[in-house]
């Protein structure tokens, strides 16, 4: 099975894993808020200097990390999200 990781290493943390937790999550995966905003800005997540989520924040905001990184790792891959499983230890993904 080949592993296909979301984010670098730093990021595995098994905080903030549900819904509704997207700034926490990347707060805690970051190690700072304001970084985590500025990310966030950057992908077009949040609106700028503000922690409000744009609509395409709230879509992802409503996904659990699981269902974040299936949904990344499809997109990247050009295959099905059925196509893999994840791994919340290590927040990686896993072609089946």
């Amino acid at each position: 099975m080949k592993s296909i990781p979301l984010v670098n290493s730093n990021m595995e943390t098994q905080n903030f894993m549900g819904k509704n937790q997207l700034i926490d999550r990347l707060s805690d995966q970051v190690g700072d808020r304001d970084m985590a905003l500025g990310i966030l800005e950057k992908r077009g997540h949040v609106f700028p200097n503000t922690d409000k989520l744009t609509i395409t924040g709230q879509i992802r905001d409503d996904m659990t990390a699981e269902e974040r990184g299936l949904e990344r790792a499809a997109k990247n891959s050009g295959k099905s999200v059925s196509s893999f499983t994840y791994d919340p230890l290590t927040n990686s993904t896993k072609l089946i």
